[in-house]
């Protein structure tokens, strides 16, 4: 507990500081953290024997990150270009690379790439990108911390015990709690940018989706048969375990219109 404590302020202070200072700063973080989570996803699921398919999947992990609006080139044309480099790939190995391999690859990117995209857009976008980052990122850890102390008092009823056995609906009815508190505070802030029954609505709607990401990565893991999905931050797991619901919440925010982007 003591070694994820001090990981957990040391990666959180150095994480705020790149994110105040936005531009290249935060971009360049953010892509590091996408290449590194995308190659745990690709070890994860045995993609990493070759050099080929690991290689397209970095080039378009890469792409959907780096800005590309001035060329006229959309998030739509990149994906497709890469399924199809994917895709080719099958023929050029003459099938040593298969439509198996090619479709998990493809999903990984995808999976990685627009919820790290949607990271960058939010903070580098809007006039006021910090706000509305800092308030995605303070509810989604607001949520975590509120359904890990809320359920561990009172949690008796299990939320989902065949995905994650420790997880209560006690604790999750707290997180989303807790992440509303959050968002009307932002709310109380900047009342200009933000009025309080949408500041309800983001908080509620982080707190459901954040969680469900955080499912959704618990259910992956167990069919692996896997704790972490790295070993990066100790105490902490890989890269993924700790950004399973920003690479959800970011796009479904977006999906919705809730906060500005570019």
């Amino acid at each position: 507990m003591k070694q994820r404590i001090v990981t957990g302020i040391a990666a959180g202070l150095g994480f705020l500081l790149l994110l105040y200072l936005g531009g290249s700063w935060y971009t360049g973080l953010i892509l590091i953290l996408a290449l590194i989570g995308y190659d745990e996803f690709l070890r994860m699921n045995g993609l990493k024997q070759g050099r080929v398919l690991p290689f397209i999947g970095y080039l378009g992990v890469f792409a959907l990150i780096v800005p590309w609006g001035h060329t006229g080139i959309s998030l739509t044309h990149l994906i497709w270009i890469a399924m199809f480099i994917f895709m080719a790939a099958t023929v050029i190995s003459k099938n040593r690379i298969t439509i198996d391999h090619v479709a998990m690859a493809f999903v990984g990117m995808v999976y990685v790439g627009i919820g790290f995209h949607y990271m960058v857009q939010t903070r580098n976008g809007p006039e006021d990108g910090l706000f509305w980052t800092l308030l995605v990122f303070l509810c989604i850890w607001s949520t975590d911390s509120g359904a890990y102390f809320i359920g561990s008092q009172v949690g008796k009823t299990p939320l989902w015990p065949t995905i994650s056995p420790k997880k209560s609906v006690e604790g999750a009815l707290g997180g989303v709690v807790v992440s509303i508190i959050v968002a009307l505070i932002f709310a109380w802030y900047r009342p200009d940018l933000l009025s309080f029954p949408k500041a309800a609505w983001i908080g509620l709607v982080i707190a459901v989706v954040g969680q469900m990401g955080d499912l959704i990565q618990s259910a992956y893991k167990r069919v692996k048969g896997i704790k972490d999905t790295g070993n990066l931050l100790p105490g902490h797991g890989g890269v993924l375990d700790r950004t399973d619901s920003w690479l959800i919440v970011f796009p479904f925010l977006q999906l919705l219109s809730l906060i500005p982007h570019m």
